[in-house]
């Protein structure tokens, strides 16, 4: 059974194909009037997801709403500036991305393929919407702590982007520390007819995944589970309105609408704070 905000196609690129789709990624235009190519759902409004897992345990970095947002850092392989992707070195590896991702991961201790992921979300939006300046550092702040990048219970994240077990949350039931959602995708997403739960490595409730679906890596599919597809996802999300994800502001309205808590805000602002300066050291 086909899933809501799930489309099919014909080709399926694998990850060594990620750079190659960055400037398409977001929209397809065709004629005058173009294509999405990420999913585009009418019904319902987007609203925030769940708490963080507390098995994490993450200490909230001491950082007070409306500071400066966190240090970023470029992912290799592209301009920060211009919107565009630049073409790799004479003699340089086919996928920048991909080098750039194996040699960060182990300096930040993160997968690199959740890294392509939130690396690609990044470019995608410096040519969709250039103006929200969005940093994989954030985005990997975010991943940490919904699912520790897709490994959350114990899963494997696959090379395919999908972790080996699929990440579904608590049911949204009103219960202490939870909101109430009742079911608005009849169980298609998270298997629960009464009430919506999280799902994926970036923990879309269904309602926010219809309206925000994406398909990060080029397979005709938008898919919570995919690592690519969430990432993009979210990165779309939090950018919003117009918002400046590089501005104090910005970056702190952003998180808090993705989970209104502050304490939340404050471990994402840790974690990115500290990859974006790894990543950096890394590339020294």
């Amino acid at each position: 059974m086909r899933e809501p905000g799930r489309r099919e196609h014909d080709s399926r690129p694998g990850p060594a194909a990620l750079v190659r789709l960055l400037v398409v990624i977001a929209v397809l235009a065709v004629g005058a009037g173009g294509v999405w190519l990420v999913a585009r759902a009418t019904t319902p409004q987007a609203s925030p997801t769940t708490t963080d897992i507390p098995a994490l345990d993450i200490e909230p970095a001491r950082v007070e709403p409306g500071t400066a947002a966190p240090a970023t850092d470029a992912v290799a392989g592209a301009q920060t500036g211009g919107g565009h992707v630049e073409l790799p070195p004479r003699g340089a590896s086919a996928d920048p991305l991909a080098d750039w991702a194996e040699r960060t991961a182990q300096q930040v201790g993160i997968p690199a393929r959740a890294l392509i992921a939130y690396g690609n979300a990044e470019l995608a939006l410096r040519q969709y919407q250039p103006g929200c300046r969005i940093s994989w550092a954030t985005l990997a702040g975010i991943g940490r702590i919904e699912s520790d990048h897709g490994r959350y219970g114990g899963a494997v994240l696959g090379e395919d982007g999908r972790p080996s077990t699929p990440i579904i949350g608590v049911a949204l039931n009103g219960s202490r520390g939870v909101k109430a959602i009742s079911d608005t995708d009849g169980g298609a997403l998270d298997g629960d007819t009464t009430h919506d739960r999280a799902v994926g490595p970036m923990q879309f409730i269904p309602g926010t995944w219809a309206r925000y679906a994406s398909d990060g890596n080029g397979d005709g599919l938008a898919d919570p589970q995919q690592i690519d597809d969430a990432a993009l996802a979210a990165a779309r999300y939090l950018c919003v309105g117009d918002r400046d994800m590089a501005s104090a502001d910005g970056w702190w309205t952003g998180i808090m609408s993705y989970n209104n808590s502050v304490e939340y805000a404050q471990k994402v602002f840790g974690l990115a704070d500290t990859y974006a300066r790894q990543a950096h050291t890394a590339a020294d």
